[in-house]
């Protein structure tokens, strides 16, 4: 029988890298594998990832990772799917094959077709129905490109012969076979696509994007059996049981299941999501409204800020200047100086994501001077990326009415203690690391243990979060107020640089 046993194994698809997680019934972590996947830059501004890598990559650590731990299909309840979100694969239902590369959330190359619905007055339709902004972020714009430039691929959408999905979709599809072609409602959330209130696919917003029906997937909770893998994947069928999107599932696995708790995820960008419970917050400045999670009880929701450039900026230190030859030296670089010198990186490599939202910024360095040393920038390149998760922590508390007591953290940048306590410092809110920072797989994993019984309740996944080490605000408040200042003055200066076309 499939799923018999009592473990989880919870897929985490990223942008750069595919990674397999098994965790037992109580939530310890048994074994993990990981594979780099490809950066594929055809363009200025344009990212892709080759479709069939990403299969492939995430299948072979999945294998790698049960192996690991020694377990048999027979030893996993279930399996749990995270995913970059807004990443767009098209494929032939036929064959499985893509029909093009996949168009990364990164992507800005519909920067102007999203201007081009801005001008027809369709803006306000969006902000309502979805919770989103016109940007090319989200993947509406992205599939309708796809349609348009790969020769007969609209016609093709519109006989039923092509599927879309974002990462999650792809991958149960290829899990099962092609014999499930869904998507959770937090995935689905992020296309422009879908009404928030309504919860399902709105027909105004496919009108509005020329995006026919028949291609998108159907919708589903975040945590019920969807279906089972073919046994020959893992030499049996296991049930695939939960999905979610990244951030929401870092969320739940950060245990913010009340409203109003924050979490952050420090990855290639930053990802802060606030619990605001069972109705969306329509922002007020520019942050976007999601589902957090359905469950078989209902939905909660989450306000996010979505920074497009966090790790990324110590990524460009490393890679573009030569700075550092390892990300982890950053950390020694920047306590070397007792600041940045008056230096201050806004990274917006991709342009600025919340509360901004300008495709059209681009990275600025400002303030060197003669006395300008490497150690300064990479200071400056960690508080570049704490002043902008302060940004959206003051934006959420505008528009919730709630100021956080708290910021839980997460990510490959929540290692780094000068961060954090720059994050703490900055934006005057206390920190938290928690003891287990595989936190996105984590909640992937309860999501799908829910489904199964492996996890019984909400209160098991509370239980399971620990606390590593907590930073709190040192810095006087007058001074952060006067730094703070003098980011948004920089800030303003790396808008609309790139002109438009």
């Amino acid at each position: 029988m499939a799923g018999t046993g009592g473990c989880i194994l919870a897929l985490d698809q990223g942008t750069t890298s595919s990674r397999a997680l098994v965790f037992d019934g109580s939530g310890a972590e048994l074994a993990a594998a990981q594979r780099e996947i490809s950066q594929i830059y055809p363009r200025p501004g344009w990212v892709e990832h080759d479709p069939e890598e990403i299969w492939d990559s995430q299948l072979a650590v999945a294998r790698q990772a049960l192996a690991k731990a020694g377990l048999a299909a027979a030893d996993v309840a279930a399996i749990g799917i995270t995913n970059q979100r807004e990443t767009t694969l098209v494929w032939d239902k036929a064959s499985g094959r893509p029909i093009a590369n996949a168009i990364v959330w990164q992507d800005r190359r519909t920067a102007e077709d999203c201007e081009r619905l801005r001008r027809r007055g369709l803006e306000p339709l969006f902000r309502e129905r979805t919770g989103l902004l016109l940007d090319p972020y989200f993947s509406g714009t992205k599939l309708a490109w796809l349609l348009d430039h790969i020769h007969g691929a609209r016609s093709a959408a519109t006989a039923g012969r092509l599927a879309f999905g974002t990462v999650d979709s792809w991958l149960i599809w290829q899990l099962t076979g092609g014999a499930c072609h869904l998507t959770d409602a937090t995935n689905a959330s992020r296309t422009l696509l879908y009404g928030l209130d309504a919860g399902g696919w709105d027909e105004e917003l496919l009108a509005a994007l020329d995006v026919p029906r028949e291609v998108l997937p159907e919708v589903r909770s975040s945590s019920e059996v969807y279906g089972e893998t073919s046994p020959a994947h893992f030499g049996g069928a296991i049930p695939i049981a939960g999905a979610a999107g990244d951030q929401q599932a870092a969320l739940f696995g950060q245990a913010c299941l009340s409203p109003g708790m924050v979490k952050n995820t420090y990855g290639t960008g930053a990802f802060l999501l606030m619990n605001t419970g069972r109705r969306p917050i329509r922002s007020a400045h520019q942050l976007l409204a999601s589902p957090a999670w359905r469950l078989p009880g209902g939905t909660d929701y989450a306000l996010e800020g979505s920074v497009f450039v966090a790790g990324a900026a110590v990524q460009w230190l490393r890679d573009g200047l030569g700075l550092i030859a390892s990300a982890a030296e950053v950390e020694a670089l920047a306590r070397s100086v007792p600041d940045s010198g008056g230096l201050v990186l806004v990274p917006a490599f991709t342009g600025l994501g919340a509360p901004h939202w300008d495709p059209y910024a681009r990275g600025a360095l400002l303030g060197i001077t003669r006395g300008t040393t490497a150690a300064h920038v990479a200071r400056a390149a960690l508080e570049g990326i704490a002043f902008q998760v302060a940004d959206v922590l003051a934006a959420m508390a505008a528009d919730s009415g709630v100021a956080p007591a708290e910021l839980r953290v997460d990510g490959g940048a929540a290692g780094n203690d000068l961060l954090l306590q720059l994050q703490a410092d900055l934006a005057g809110v206390p920190v938290a690391r928690p003891a287990v920072r595989e936190t996105t797989a984590f909640g992937a994993a309860c999501l799908a243990g829910l489904a199964v019984g492996v996890f019984p309740d909400l209160a098991a996944v509370t239980a399971a979060w620990r606390l590593d080490r907590r930073f709190d605000p040192a810095l006087d408040p007058a001074r952060a107020a006067d730094l703070r200042a003098r980011w948004a003055r920089a800030v303003e200066r790396a808008k609309g640089w790139e002109e438009r076309t």
